[in-house]
């Protein structure tokens, strides 16, 4: 009996109250200007994390990767690819991971409830559920998914989620690709005036050798609606044709 107590009320202390909990719900569209970052934010990443600059319709040229350091198999892969192996049919339409849609130039919508968050996002059309009762993540031999396996906790008024079981996919759509083990914890804020902002971190030993990060914002924007994203991949054949190269393989 002594130990169910003393159990209770360290569940009970370590919770976060209801009221101190934010309500993220709604419809959060990119920012697309510079603004102000949260340094109390970016202070709670890992000292060594190398903080990326792709967010938003930014992205690195071929062979630019932000700072982050590459291991051997995964450089040698990423000096050997070219836009055109993404670029075909097959690929085209093909789902990105939840390391790299998060920061693209696409809204998405929150769904709140006490037990589930559900992201909705209009990049392919991807729905990610947050577990918030206080499950543990899969087995390691669990099926992985685009979206991974999250799980998320308060920390006073800022949302934190730790996803894995992460289908392999692109970091940075330039070559540099994490391999199912990557691991990703996300920490969201709302900072006045509408906005929310993240900071992403991601560890992937098996493809970078330093950790990297991201920071994005959005602003709210009520009355709006995530729509349909309806991927054609017709626009491959176009890109193949002004590229003078087949694009059926």
């Amino acid at each position: 009996m002594r130990l169910l107590t003393a159990l209770t009320a360290a569940l009970l202390l370590g919770a976060t109250p209801a009221a101190a909990q934010a309500d993220l719900s709604g419809f959060w569209a990119p920012d697309f200007e510079s603004a102000p970052r949260d340094q109390a934010l970016l202070d709670k990443l890992p000292d060594d994390a190398v903080l990326i600059e792709d967010a938003g319709v930014a992205e690195f040229p071929r062979g630019e990767f932000g700072g982050l350091q590459l291991t051997p198999a995964a450089a040698a892969y990423a000096e050997e690819w070219v836009p055109e192996q993404d670029l075909t049919l097959q690929r085209a339409c093909m789902v990105q991971s939840v390391v790299y849609s998060i920061q693209g130039p696409f809204p998405f919508e929150i769904l709140q409830t006490d037990d589930v968050i559900v992201f909705k996002y209009e990049y392919f059309d991807q729905i990610r559920t947050i577990f918030m009762d206080g499950r543990a993540h899969p087995p390691a031999d669990a099926p992985h998914s685009k979206m991974g396996f999250s799980t998320g906790r308060w920390e006073g008024a800022e949302l934190v989620v730790e996803t894995s079981h992460i289908a392999p996919g692109t970091i940075t759509n330039n070559g540099l690709d994490h391999s199912e083990n990557v691991r990703m914890v996300e920490r969201y804020k709302l900072t006045g005036d509408g906005k929310l902002a993240a900071t992403q971190w991601f560890s992937d030993p098996a493809t970078i050798t330093t950790d990297g990060a991201r920071y994005i914002s959005w602003t709210k924007r009520p009355g709006q609606y995530v729509f349909p994203y309806e991927c054609d991949p017709s626009f491959a054949l176009e890109y193949q044709q002004q590229q003078g190269a087949p694009a059926g393989e």
